[in-house]
């Protein structure tokens, strides 16, 4: 009888230092009223905390990862770099005086995070054979799926007892470990291990790889569009109490995870299909949230049902582009960076919904549109995939 392969511990701790970037990233959804008494700022620009720490990973991230690979540093030392310069801007966010400073650190705290992002799932390929490829990008993108779960409820937590700043002191600290770790624990990279610059950009020339790239885009920014705000839209609209935010969003995490493990184990044979159905739900989740109503019920299940689609595409989404294109740097960190990108708009545009007088629950109809957006731009590939002779279109 076989042995199933063991990981080695250094993929969780790149899952760890995942779910640090990604807590960080959202984080500011948990605690939005907070945040905008303590800086005497609307709800909207609270939310460009998280459009403008998206906004950096979409345009910093790409540049910074080939000026690294041009200049041949190894992906440990790249990573390593990166994240102190993550530490040091998270750092200056958590003792901001003001809500510009915030959102200057933010934009820097996006940037790096962008390419670590990025570098940990190029790490993670190497760092394992290829038959347990999946199973270790699954590990590291579990810490994706455990910042709602875990994370940003422990965020609004802590925000709740001890005040925002709190919150953002704990992130240093994880960053801090994550960086620690990261430089003990990671073993030195191995000669040629990652493909040349030229090699990497000729992969961004496949148009099924751009493809993967705009509906992952669109899947990320309809669900951020109304998780952005989730906050002000449970306690204002739906009447949740205050105190019952953090166990609800951590519902919702538990909802994404369930949904990861789901597509996890069907992504890989049956991506669009998964993608295609999970866009579906998605849209009529978040019309379901946004018509709602007072039916409390309702408002929840549609709730939760965004939390178990939306993000939890992400193994289809990864599936998808590793189809596409080999898995460098730079393919994943633009996949990052698009997604991120898709994000930032999807906040951007909720916010510009509620400042235009269209009512907390318009981000859901925004977030509806996108999703349907995304379920459009699967028509190609799926009717491509019905057809063998067809020529694949991932």
């Amino acid at each position: 009888m076989t042995t199933p392969y063991k990981l080695p511990a250094t993929v969780y701790l790149l899952g760890l230092t995942i779910f640090t970037l990604v807590t960080a990233e959202f984080m500011v959804a948990g605690m939005m009223p907070a945040l905008a008494d303590a800086f005497s700022v609307s709800l909207a620009q609270v939310g460009n905390l998280i459009a403008f720490y998206a906004l950096g990973m979409a345009l910093g991230g790409p540049p910074l990862t080939v000026l690294l690979i041009s200049r041949g540093i190894g992906n440990k030392r790249a990573l390593i770099a990166l994240l102190v310069v993550y530490l040091l801007a998270a750092g200056v966010s958590a003792v901001a005086p003001s809500y510009t400073i915030l959102l200057a650190a933010r934009v820097i705290m996006g940037v790096a995070s962008a390419a670590c992002i990025g570098l940990c799932m190029t790490l993670c390929a190497g760092l394992v054979p290829l038959a347990a490829r999946g199973r270790a990008i699954a590990v590291v993108l579990a810490g994706l799926m455990l910042s709602p779960v875990a994370g940003v409820p422990l965020t609004t937590v802590i925000e709740q007892v001890a005040g925002w700043r709190a919150s953002a002191w704990m992130i240093v600290a994880l960053a801090l470990l994550c960086t620690l770790l990261v430089a003990r624990q990671l073993p030195q990279d191995v000669a040629g291990q990652q493909p040349s610059l030229r090699r990497q950009l000729d992969d961004l020339k496949s148009r099924s790889l751009w493809g993967a790239y705009v509906t992952s885009g669109l899947i990320i920014g309809a669900t951020f569009a109304a998780f952005s705000y989730i906050t002000p839209i449970l306690i204002n609209e739906v009447g949740i109490s205050p105190a019952y935010v953090a166990p609800l969003l951590a519902l919702y995490g538990v909802a994404n995870v369930l949904g990861n493990l789901f597509i996890g184990r069907i992504a890989e044979r049956h991506t669009f299909r998964a993608l295609g159905w999970g866009l579906a739900l998605l849209v009529l989740a978040m019309a379901g949230f946004a018509l709602g109503g007072e039916h409390r019920w309702l408002n929840l299940l549609c709730f939760i049902l965004i939390g178990f689609t939306g993000v939890a595409l992400n193994p289809a989404m990864v599936a998808r582009v590793m189809k596409a294109a080999e898995p460098g740097a730079l393919v994943n960190t633009l996949h990052t960076s698009v997604i991120t990108a898709g994000l930032a708009f999807g906040s951007w545009a909720g916010g510009e919904a509620i400042d235009a007088g269209f009512g907390l629950r318009a981000p859901l109809w925004v977030g509806a549109a996108l999703a349907g957006l995304g379920l459009i731009s699967l028509a190609r590939p799926l009717l491509n995939a019905r057809t063998p002779a067809a020529r694949p279109y991932a």
